[in-house]
């Protein structure tokens, strides 16, 4: 269980710190849930019940964990799948898990085509951007959180990572 002050990472909110866990009835049913505010939007209050199963709800990865996570940009990501609905339905069930690793090879997988891509002149399609945007900005702001770094410093590694085992 989390305590207040707590940061996690909370399902596609990313980032959130707890602010409170209290009790609360709904339908004459008393749940305990944790109430708490995403970093990057400090104005907007999400309260998940505690024992919520299907939410994705984890500490912020330690340090070594997120060196490992960072280091697996030098790695060439996962298999391309052609048919765009395959693929965002893969894509779908990668971010769903929530596994941090996981998620880093499909992050660094959009980049390199993204990257792949842009050489030719054209655009990432448009669910594969959205993808990559969601994911990336959860996954580096929780990299710069574990390692004590900025968002910007973390983006600035990974690319440069990744154009160097193009």
């Amino acid at each position: 269980m989390f305590s207040v002050g707590d940061l996690i990472i909370y399902s596609t909110h990313g980032l959130c710190e707890i602010v409170e866990i209290s009790d609360k009835t709904l339908n004459n049913v008393t749940r305990t849930y944790y109430v708490m505010h995403p970093i990057d939007d400090p104005k907007l209050k999400i309260s998940s019940p505690v024992d919520n199963e299907k939410a994705t709800m984890h500490p912020i990865m330690e340090k070594e964990e997120a060196n490992g996570v960072l280091e697996s940009f030098q790695e060439p990501g996962i298999q391309w799948i052609d048919d765009s609905r395959q693929r965002n339905k893969k894509f779908q069930g990668i971010v769903n898990t929530g596994d941090r690793h996981d998620i880093s090879n499909l992050i660094n997988t959009l980049m390199r085509k993204e990257q792949e891509i842009r050489k030719d002149n054209k655009k990432m399609s448009i669910q594969d951007r959205k993808v990559l945007e969601q994911t990336q900005s959860i996954m580096f702001t929780e990299l710069a959180v574990s390692l004590d770094t900025s968002f910007e410093k973390i983006t600035k590694k990974i690319k440069g990572m990744i154009k160097q085992t193009a």
